[in-house]
């Protein structure tokens, strides 16, 4: 239960008012439900150790999973005691935790978040304008979801150096052939001339018997 009991009625007022607001405002994309005032109707968690935020945002999937859960502080009620009583149990839990303070009092919230180490995903101001009330938004963090790992570059192997090859002899220069000698000229042999043939001389006539 919060450290602030009792508020001043025009606070408590006010304060519900805002819920109320959030409510109406946020049934677009969300189901809302709401614990004005000492009312206890949407509990996170069970037993003795459920919380009652004022606010707890539900998707609107077969599910209902909480998506966020969301805190309005009054002038009074921001201050350390409340800090550690509220804000950090509401930090821990794994649905989104925004927080609505008076316009006043941003930078004591801040401070308050800090000095304590508590997370809040968003902190908004909001300041009425005669019946009108104006949100603005003034922090919010970076999507803090995990990343998935990238796989890790595989190490490049060590490239071993091949050795180094030996410079091959340099060749010797080929002796130049000799220069062809000029063939010698053959003479012309003259044909001998033929020989005639020795005309043959006439056999004798046989002697008659």
């Amino acid at each position: 239960m919060s450290p602030i009991l009792v508020r001043p009625v025009r606070e408590q007022l006010e304060h519900d008012r805002v819920i109320r607001l959030l409510q109406a405002k946020s049934r677009r994309k969300y189901d809302a439900g709401i614990n004005p005032g000492a009312e206890r109707n949407v509990p996170i968690g069970t037993g003795p150790q459920a919380l009652y935020p004022d606010l707890v945002l539900a998707s609107l999937d077969r599910g209902r999973k909480i998506e966020a859960v969301v805190e309005v502080e009054t002038g009074e009620s921001v201050n350390h005691l409340e800090a550690l009583a509220e804000w950090a149990h509401f930090a821990r839990l794994r649905p989104a935790f925004h927080l609505y303070v008076p316009s006043s009092m941003v930078e004591v919230a801040r401070h308050l978040c800090e000095d304590n180490h508590i997370v809040v995903s968003e902190i908004w101001s909001y300041h009425g304008i005669g019946d009108d009330v104006r949100f603005t938004l003034v922090h919010k963090i970076k999507d803090s979801t995990p990343r998935p790992r990238e796989a890790a570059p595989r190490a490049k192997e060590p490239v071993v150096a091949a050795p180094a090859k030996r410079p091959a002899p340099a060749k010797r220069p080929a002796k130049a052939a000799p220069p062809a000698r000029p063939a010698k000229a053959v003479k012309a042999v003259k044909a001998a001339p033929k020989k005639k043939a020795a005309p043959k001389k006439p056999a004798k006539a046989q002697k008659r018997k």
